[in-house]
């Protein structure tokens, strides 16, 4: 059973192998750069997740096509940052070294009902200042589960005590479309509040700040990818008009591949 559905996940594979080679034009290519034959390390969830079955080719498979970078893929549907943090450790794992970047795009199922939360605690500490001991606010990073901003830093204290000389590189959700998966499963769009009571734009934020606290690039997929599934003019661009407006289609896939490869271009990999 289990040969079976590996057999058939490769057929799925190599089929959307196919679809990419077909969608990817000659002259959006850029062979040759700095990203030529790197190896990429992609943690997500279902935007990224191979087994995923709202699209028909991922913006990896396009990223590799464009730009001839090799994919390593870990991701599942749901997962939310926590999960990030054990893919992290599976990661290092299997190929420890042996990777050249590592990108990270989640958040979107955080967003649904986690708090955003802190990155740091504060408390008076004693310190040298000039010879002289005085007190001064000091501050901690937060390590939680219970929080989105202590599970990027668990994940970000892992990447950059294992990976100190790798690219790391941070993702923004998109915009968030109506999505009814099940019937409990049913997911209004982002002009509604999540279950704690805020909008998607927080999470955006908490994503760009840890980019800025942990010394990472940060892609803002959010903003610069074009994609807004809210409007129905998008519908070219997403799984399901009326029933998934939350996942990008294999076209979705490739703008998002367009937008991510020219921000790669600005940034260097291999140090």
């Amino acid at each position: 059973m289990k040969k079976h559905l590996s057999l058939t996940l490769l057929s799925l594979l190599l089929c959307s192998v196919t679809i990419a080679q077909s969608i990817v034009k000659d002259e959006h290519k850029t062979i040759g750069t700095q990203w030529d034959g790197k190896k990429v390390a992609y943690l997500g969830d279902s935007m990224t997740d191979p087994h995923s079955t709202a699209t028909t080719a991922w913006y990896w498979q396009y990223l590799k096509q464009l730009m001839n970078i090799d994919h390593y893929v870990y991701a599942r549907s749901g997962y939310q940052w926590t999960n990030i943090y054990q893919m992290a450790e599976k990661l290092y794992n299997e190929r420890g070294q042996d990777i050249d970047a590592i990108i990270i795009w989640a958040g979107t199922n955080d967003y649904r009902e986690t708090p955003i939360g802190e990155f740091f605690t504060e408390k008076d500490t004693i310190t040298n200042y000039n010879g002289n001991m005085v007190v001064r606010k000091y501050r901690m990073h937060t390590f939680t589960d219970s929080t989105f901003c202590g599970r990027i830093n668990r994940v970000m204290s892992f990447l950059k005590t294992n990976y100190p000389d790798k690219q790391i590189i941070i993702m923004t959700p998109i915009h968030r479309g109506y999505a009814n998966f099940s019937e409990k499963n049913v997911q209004p769009d982002e002009n509604f509040t999540n279950a704690t009571g805020i909008y998607l734009e927080p999470y955006i934020e908490a994503l760009k700040a840890a980019g800025q606290y942990w010394s990472v690039p940060v892609i803002d997929l959010n903003s610069l990818s074009g994609l807004y599934p809210v409007y129905e003019s998008n519908t070219p661009y997403i799984n399901k008009e009326y029933t998934d407006r939350l996942h990008p289609n294999a076209a979705g896939h490739y703008r998002l591949a367009r937008t991510i490869q020219y921000q790669l271009l600005t940034l260097p990999v291999g140090f």
